[in-house]
This record gives C-alpha cells, sequence and structure tokens, in this order.
C-alpha cells in the first residue's frame, strides 16, 4: 500500500474543500486534497447555478403569460421542454468547467482521487490502496439529498431528488415534488409555469424557510394562489402502479390519490459524513454522527480535526461553505495555533416568486434567544414601484432592539427581496441602528421605499420616531 504523509488532508473539493485548501497552504505546502467522486462543487452541478437557469426560465414564460396586463399582446406561450433543458445543461456544464480548470490547474502531486475513510484519528484510507498520513484533516464531505428508503424501494426509476433534474433531456408532463422548503418550493414553481402538470406537498404546513408567522401565514396564501399546494399533507402514501407513481394525502379519514409520472423527494439534504469511518477516530459526535464543532474555529471538540461546509450540517449555502473552509483551512495549516474568527450577518434568500428572504437574525433566532425585540411591517401592496411592475405582492418585517434602537434582522416575501436582504444583512454586520438606516438616501420611485416604512414603523414602534406619515407627499406618490 502506497503511504503518503502531509501536514494538512483535507476530504472534498467542493466549496469548502477547495477554500481549505487554498487557506491551508498559506502555512504549509504539504496539503493534500482528496475526492472520491467528481470534481465540481454541489452549487455549480446540481444547486445554485442550474436551478436559477431553470428559475429564468420559467420566468421569461411567466413574462409571456402576464404581458396583456400591461397591454401587450404576444399571444400563448409555446414551451420547448427539450430547450429549455438543453440550455440549463450546457450553461451548466459552463459553470462546472470553471471549477473543474482551477482544481486541475493545482500540482498534480497535492490532488489524490479515492473514497477517504478514517482508520484513526490521523491515517486515512483512500481507494483501498493508499494511506495517508495527517497532522491535521479537514471534512469538506458536503452533503446528499436525504430520502425515505421505503418510497426507493416502492418507486424505483419513478422516484427522483434534485439532483436529478439537472440532467433531463426535456420536461416531464406530470411531477408530484414532496418538500415544501426552498429546493422544492423553487423547483416545482419553476416547472408548473413551464406547463409541467405537477402538485407540490409539504409536510407540516411551512412554505420555505420563514420563521415569522405573519410571514409564513402570507407565503401560504401567495403560492397557493399560483400552484397547486397541500401544505400540511403529512406522511404521504405513495405507491407505483406501472409507470406512474400514485400520491395519497390522508384528509377528512379519507385517503385522496393523484397519478403523475414522478415523484420529485425535495424532502432536505442531510451531512456526507457517512461511510467515512469516523466511529474510528474517538471524535465526539451528535445524534445525526456529525462532529461536534465550533463554527468560530472549524475544529471538532480539542481534536486536530476540522468540519466545513455542508458536512457540517448547520447553514448550506455556497458563502458560509466558503467562509468555513477559509477558517477550517487556516487553523488547520496554522495547529496548534487556533484563530478565532466572527462569522458575516446571516443571509439567506429563496428565488421563488415573490422571492422570500432572511437578513441579520430571523425571528425564530430572536425569540429564542430571549431578546426583547419590536416588529415595524410593511405590506407591498400600495407600493408605488410594486405596483408599476406589477410585483406588488408580499410584506417586509424589520425587527429592532428596544434598549438601543439597534437594527438586529429581517424577513420578507415580496419584490426585490434578493437586493434588500443584502442592504440588511451589511447593516446588521455593522451594527447599524434604526435611526442611522432612515438617515440614508432613498431614491423615487424604487421598491426600497418600502424598506423605509417599514424602518419608520419599526422606529416608532422602538418609542424612538414620530408616527408614520401614511402616504407622505415627501416621499413621493407610492413611496
Amino acid at each position: 500500500m502506497k503511504l503518503i504523509d502531509t501536514d494538512v488532508a483535507i476530504i472534498g473539493a467542493g466549496t469548502a474543500g477547495m477554500t481549505a485548501w487554498r487557506s491551508a497552504r498559506a502555512h504549509t505546502e504539504r496539503v493534500l486534497l482528496i475526492e472520491g467522486g467528481d470534481y465540481g462543487t454541489t452549487c455549480a452541478r446540481v444547486g445554485c447555478m442550474p436551478s436559477k437557469l431553470l428559475i429564468a426560465a420559467a420566468d421569461a414564460a411567466h413574462a409571456v403569460e402576464r404581458a396583456a396586463r400591461f397591454g401587450v399582446h404576444a399571444g400563448a406561450a409555446r414551451i420547448d421542454g427539450a430547450a429549455v433543458m438543453r440550455r440549463v445543461r450546457e450553461e451548466r456544464d459552463r459553470f462546472v468547467g470553471f471549477v473543474l480548470e482551477s482544481v486541475e490547474g493545482w500540482p498534480a502531486a497535492l490532488r489524490l482521487r479515492g473514497q477517504a475513510r478514517f482508520v484513526d484519528a490521523h491515517h486515512l484510507e483512500v481507494g483501498g490502496n493508499t494511506r495517508v498520513r495527517a497532522r491535521c484533516i479537514v471534512i469538506a464531505t458536503g452533503s446528499r439529498p436525504q430520502v425515505p428508503p421505503a418510497w426507493r424501494a416502492a418507486l424505483g426509476e419513478r422516484l427522483l431528488v434534485s439532483d436529478d433534474v439537472f440532467d433531463w433531456a426535456t420536461l416531464p408532463a406530470s411531477l408530484a415534488v414532496a418538500g415544501s422548503g426552498v429546493i422544492g418550493l423553487e423547483l416545482a414553481q419553476a416547472l408548473h409555469r413551464l406547463g409541467v402538470r405537477l402538485r407540490l406537498y409539504g409536510r407540516g404546513g411551512r412554505v420555505g424557510p420563514l420563521t415569522d408567522p405573519v410571514l409564513q401565514a402570507a407565503a401560504r396564501a401567495l403560492f397557493a394562489q399560483q400552484l397547486p399546494l397541500e401544505a400540511a399533507a403529512g406522511e404521504l402514501a405513495v405507491r407505483r402502479e406501472g409507470d406512474q407513481v400514485v400520491v395519497g394525502v390522508h384528509a377528512d379519514g379519507h385517503l385522496r390519490e393523484e397519478r403523475f409520472d414522478f415523484l420529485l423527494a425535495a424532502t432536505g439534504r442531510r451531512p456526507a459524513v457517512d461511510g467515512l469511518g469516523l466511529e474510528c477516530t474517538g471524535l465526539p459526535l451528535d445524534e445525526r454522527g456529525v462532529p461536534l464543532h465550533d463554527r468560530r474555529t472549524g475544529q471538532v471538540g480539542d481534536s486536530h480535526v476540522f468540519i466545513a461546509g455542508d458536512a457540517g450540517g448547520e447553514h448550506a449555502l455556497l458563502h458560509e461553505a466558503a467562509d468555513d473552509g477559509r477558517i477550517a483551512g487556516d487553523n488547520a495549516g496554522r495547529f496548534p495555533d487556533l484563530r478565532v474568527r466572527p462569522r458575516r450577518a446571516g443571509l439567506a434568500v429563496v428565488f421563488s416568486d415573490p422571492q422570500m428572504m432572511i437578513a441579520g437574525r430571523s425571528h425564530a433566532e430572536l425569540c429564542a434567544a430571549g431578546v426583547d425585540f419590536a416588529c415595524g411591517e410593511v405590506s407591498f401592496e400600495d407600493q408605488g414601484r410594486s405596483r408599476v411592475m406589477l410585483v406588488n405582492r408580499g410584506m417586509l418585517r424589520v425587527y429592532g432592539e428596544r434598549a438601543a434602537g439597534r437594527f438586529l434582522g429581517a424577513e420578507m416575501i415580496g419584490p426585490a427581496a434578493e437586493h434588500l436582504g443584502h442592504l440588511l444583512a451589511w447593516s446588521a454586520q455593522r451594527g447599524d441602528t434604526v435611526q442611522q438606516m432612515l438617515d440614508c438616501p432613498f431614491y423615487h420611485p424604487v421598491v426600497e421605499e418600502g424598506l423605509r416604512s417599514a424602518l419608520r414603523a419599526l422606529n416608532r414602534a422602538l418609542h424612538m420616531g414620530p408616527p408614520p406619515v401614511e402616504r407622505c407627499l415627501d416621499c413621493g406618490p407610492g413611496g
């Protein structure tokens, strides 16, 4: 068996692993990147980028459909499913190609292909023919879709996960989507707008990631108007009949069934740490088998092992994975001289229509921490620029600390949430007060004027500002 001795071994060449590799090399050249699958990140292959390509096609179809509301008559949209998926695959492959270029440009001696498994806390067996001894190890193995085993047994190839969607040659005629979280919601809405007959099934009544009860109720109502949705379907009864999937929902003592070509299980992702042999390491693990670690350092317990990205099971977001990798790789490279790195303000976006976002601390986080906070809100139904663009739906709620008037966070479903979310996350990270935010310029007419209205309501709720003036003329019409 071949033996390799290195300072830092990194398991996984996704976003977190590649960033860890670069960071560790600032301290030592003896860094080894180990990958058992294909190079190319989850984001590029099966996540952020291909899903947004599909959503972009759906947005184009929807724009044609609603053009008549502006007095523009373009005729009925004709959706070429094969052409839609061809563009998705071609552009996806282009993004993956950029990642492959980067990794394959790294020194071959610092890369190793094969599945890695711990033999003990300092040794890895890779591919059955190589043993690696490392002073420090970074686990960056990502995540994989989580699917009920009974569904796989019952449905076979008629059961899909989100990873499968982006290899389609064309669009299916019908599809059931199980799971009303971010992935299920984005894909279901896009495919529905592209002409696929579908139904989206949630389990407990939640739609998307919003934690504010007011906004969750708004989200359920808005999406129920746009696509076939059963947000509280509970446990689904699924079976296969020939080339069809039968999905049943128990309601009022009866089983109501519907037939589809496929069932897409968007039922969550789990850290891909099974099969790593963690039981051989003596590391502390949680009930999922994920190593217990400090997000500020990436360190597992007080050991020489670090974890980064989706493998840590906390925030499955690209920018968080990159930060995780940077922190874990830096500390593995300089071990035992660990450095604590404060984390950035929270930011999460859902690319549905209307979009959703959480910036700073969520409603649930503030409640769980016992923070004394006040809320301000605005509806976008009568917001000027939103009405001009026919996107006047949804609501923004902002949170501020009562004692100091400091802005804490926000949740939103509505227009331009991806952009407002960035502004609000930046304010939260800087520690701005609500008044400081209000002192900033607001142009007219823009969607951001809705944010100003919410901040004014929040400042009043904090007893730090005057009552907001309804239809303020200084703001311009529809401000």
